[in-house]
């Protein structure tokens, strides 16, 4: 699985910790940073548009920022996005089981890192349940 992971300047220092643990916890998974790449301050659009521009198929996402509204806001613009703004381990798994969510959106400001790891082990090993979610799910997209 190839993941896009993506920041602004509220969600890096979080970003480059996850990776690091994610790199030793997760070796099968091919991470591709897009950004941003110091603490300055930076748009938060730029980079959630460019991990969404590249979320397809069974690639996943990762999006951090300050509140992860603006992140989740951004992405969720293009078409097939379905990414989920999570602050705790059972809305990360709601977000895979009922709506297929390909993209996690992390909330850097207001979770632990120990929260984030959660999240993160939730979000890749929680499968999309389909059935009676998958008619919903196909609503989406206009």
């Amino acid at each position: 699985m190839k993941l896009y992971i993506g920041s602004d300047h509220a969600g890096f220092e979080m970003k480059e910790t996850l990776k690091t643990w994610m790199n030793t916890e997760f070796p099968s998974i091919q991470i591709e940073d897009k950004g941003c790449e110091s603490a300055d301050s930076c748009d938060y659009a730029d980079y959630a548009h460019t991990v969404a521009e590249n979320v397809v198929g069974d690639s996943r996402g990762i999006l951090l920022c300050g509140s992860a509204n603006g992140v989740s806001i951004a992405a969720n613009k293009h078409a097939g996005v379905r990414a989920a703004l999570c602050w705790t381990e059972e809305i990360a798994t709601l977000a895979r089981q009922h709506n297929d969510a390909n993209i996690l959106s992390i909330p850097a400001r207001f979770v632990s890192l120990d929260v984030a790891k959660a999240m993160v082990t939730t979000f890749f090993n929680t499968p999309f349940e389909g059935g009676r979610h998958a008619k919903r799910v196909e609503k989406i997209d206009l």
